[in-house]
């Protein structure tokens, strides 16, 4: 308490209360404080990484020109999607089954779970990796050839873009925000932009190829040199000795979350895939620039899902849920009010932020406003599909999903046709309503909490416990 007064007592006494909570949160010692902390960090770490990934893909557009930009970028955005997929839910049932095991001092179950994470999420990218192989080969044919040698160099970094994914869940799980973001969301992205002016610089044409040799090699340097950091950080916090492996236990529950991911990451990624197929290259350029412009909102979700989900899985043990319900309730507004007020930042700085890219970007602005829509009505519910994973709500979650995901690819092939672009949007964004509707039920119903910004997240629990 002596560190809370003293923190607080800093600060000028007419100061915003805003600061106070922030300098309080940062000195509390409690678990709340402590998931605060980690969704400050987290968020930071994404508002870094989204200046990075903006002023590299500006450069690399500009460097590419929109049809080869749009090469790549379709490209990678499958590369990063089913290197998540290949990963069967490992990297999210780490941050499930390890703050449990940490809590109960079951140091023998962490070295198990973590190693076999890592050896079958490996495994698991390679035979994938080899079955894409066999179907570029067969299928060569009917794929345009200006697509077949950046899919051949993405196929070969997929196991390491799963190990990346299992050791960003590894540090998570700890605690660990900087070692679990930096790499994935700063050090490969700055990686790709130099090594691929360094290529152009040394006479290597400014194409897709490059871009994908580039991230192929950034992709590497990157995942193994998180390892090194994480492993070292392992064995320092649990020291060497033996390990339990309890494969068919960690299975079944990652088959679950393996399903919610991949539907919730396809769900994010569908749209720029979907375009891509019905799409020239350029326009699939200007889709992802508006998408990934406004992606900025989504930024503050994904910080809060980082702090959420070890705080959820440790409060899951607890008897009483109302404890859980305020933190989930708290973690709705810290969603809510800084994605309004980031995207509302985005959509009044859009014009000129598509412009850095080219010329022909700027059509890409009513994109933005749909898609800012959407991601709004994501964030009026907060992390409500970590709250469901958490307390092995999985079946439900799927079950979300699957009519989520369904929704999406079904508006993006009809509206595609119809309207281009707009129709993209349009479907993305009604998705993500339809998710948002279905999560907020979803939670109602299973846990009794009411999750939406608005609302008391208490309200159906007051009522059972007084009648």
């Amino acid at each position: 308490m002596a560190v809370i007064h003293t923190a607080e007592k800093l600060l000028p006494s007419g100061l915003h209360p805003a600061l106070h909570k922030l300098a309080s949160a940062l000195s509390r010692k409690d678990e709340t404080a402590r998931a605060q902390r980690m969704a400050l960090i987290a968020f930071a770490i994404r508002v870094v990484s989204a200046a990075i990934a903006f002023g590299s893909q500006i450069i690399q557009a500009r460097l590419m020109g929109e049809f080869e930009y749009g090469i790549f970028v379709f490209v990678w955005v499958l590369v990063v999607l089913f290197g998540n997929l290949s990963c069967l839910g490992f990297h999210t049932a780490v941050i499930r089954f390890l703050p449990q095991y940490d809590a109960r001092d079951e140091r023998d179950e962490i070295r198990g779970l973590t190693m076999t994470a890592r050896v079958f999420s490996i495994s698991s990218a390679s035979a994938l990796a080899l079955i894409g192989f066999a179907v570029l080969h067969v299928f060569g044919e009917a794929i345009e050839a200006y697509y077949m040698i950046p899919l051949f160099l993405g196929l070969l970094a997929l196991p390491m873009i799963a190990l990346g994914d299992v050791l960003d869940g590894t540090a998570r799980a700890n605690s660990w925000p900087v070692a679990a973001l930096s790499p994935t969301y700063i050090v490969r992205p700055l990686l790709i932009l130099g090594f691929m002016l360094a290529a152009v610089a040394l006479g290597a044409p400014q194409t897709a190829t490059t871009a994908m040799q580039a991230a192929l090699a950034a992709t590497y340097v990157t995942s193994l040199g998180q390892f090194l950091t994480i492993d070292r950080r392992l064995q320092e916090r649990y020291v060497a000795g033996p390990r339990k492996i309890d494969f068919l236990a960690w299975f079944k529950v990652a088959i679950p979350i393996f399903l919610i991911d991949g539907f919730g990451f396809l769900l994010t990624n569908s749209d720029v895939v979907v375009v891509g197929l019905y799409l020239e290259p350029d326009q699939v350029a200007i889709y992802f620039a508006a998408a990934k412009t406004m992606a900025l909102v989504q930024f503050v979700f994904f910080a809060v899902k980082a702090a959420a989900a070890p705080r959820f899985s440790a409060m899951m043990a607890a008897d009483d849920l109302r404890p859980l319900a305020v933190f989930a309730g708290t973690t709705v507004r810290w969603s809510f009010w800084p994605s309004l007020a980031v995207g509302a930042c985005v959509l009044l700085t859009g014009n000129l932020l598509l412009s850095l890219f080219g010329d022909a970007f700027t059509a890409g602005y009513w994109l933005m406003a749909i898609l800012f829509a959407g991601s709004l009505s994501k964030a009026m519910v907060g992390p409500g599909e970590v709250l469901l994973t958490m307390a092995g709500k999985q079946q439900l979650c799927v079950s979300v999903y699957v009519v989520a995901l369904a929704s999406n690819i079904g508006l993006n092939i009809t509206l595609i046709p119809l309207y281009g672009l707009t129709g993209a949007a349009i479907a993305t964004a009604t998705a993500m309503l339809v998710e948002a509707i279905l999560l907020h039920l979803a939670v109602r119903s299973s846990l009794g909490i009411v999750l939406f910004a608005f609302a008391d997240p208490l309200a159906i629990l007051n009522k059972t416990r007084t009648s």
